[in-house]
């Protein structure tokens, strides 16, 4: 017998098969004409986020953040370059665009750490994300013996450093055991041969 998380994971897999798809359409709208960043009374995806540590208790909160797709934004070279260094597409940073929608929720919410994010959406310019943040100073967070290991003061701003789930994998921190030894202890060591 399914779990009621199942179901919901299943309708997101599967979005024309459940009629997600229309009720993401108008979604889509709603959100479009929203705030850049702005918090939510409860996540979208209610079963991803009870994977990644959300719980619907005092000191975590929810915040929608959108930020743009693509690569960079680069302009091209009037003169005096070669045709090899004139690179205008496939400039990508360094980070993915989830660490980035990561750490301008982070900004909005100072007071707060980064658990962690996952997709909700997307159209032709803009990708959203959903990121779950801790109150590290609320009592009921200090008690919870899940998450208590958030208020450590060698947490704090864990997203800038890339420590979420997202940051490691730009670290190339995701994957252990034989094919990363070139990513540890980081991606600049070993010559810079980690990726």
């Amino acid at each position: 017998m399914k779990s009621m998380y199942a179901y919901i994971r299943d309708a997101w897999k599967k979005p024309d098969e459940s009629n997600v798809d229309e009720l993401m359409w108008e979604r889509l709208q709603e959100w479009r004409r929203s705030p850049s960043v702005i918090r939510v009374e409860h996540p979208t995806r209610l079963d991803r986020a009870r994977a990644l540590g959300f719980k619907a208790k005092q000191g975590i909160i929810v915040a929608r953040v959108r930020v743009r797709r693509g690569g960079r934004r680069k302009s091209r070279w009037q003169r005096g370059r070669r045709t090899k260094h004139m690179g205008v597409n496939k400039i990508t940073p360094g980070k993915s665009i989830q660490s980035i929608a990561e750490e301008r929720v982070a900004r909005r919410y100072p007071n707060m750490q980064v658990l962690n994010s996952y997709w909700v959406g997307q159209d032709g310019k803009h990708k959203w994300y959903e990121t779950i943040l801790v109150d590290t100073s609320h009592p009921v967070i200090k008690k919870d013996k899940n998450l208590k290991w958030i208020t450590n003061t060698n947490q704090k701003g864990r997203v800038f450093r890339g420590k979420t789930s997202a940051g490691k994998k730009g670290r190339g921190q995701r994957r252990k055991g034989k094919g990363t030894e070139k990513t540890r202890p980081s991606l600049s060591s070993h010559q810079n041969k980690g990726k």
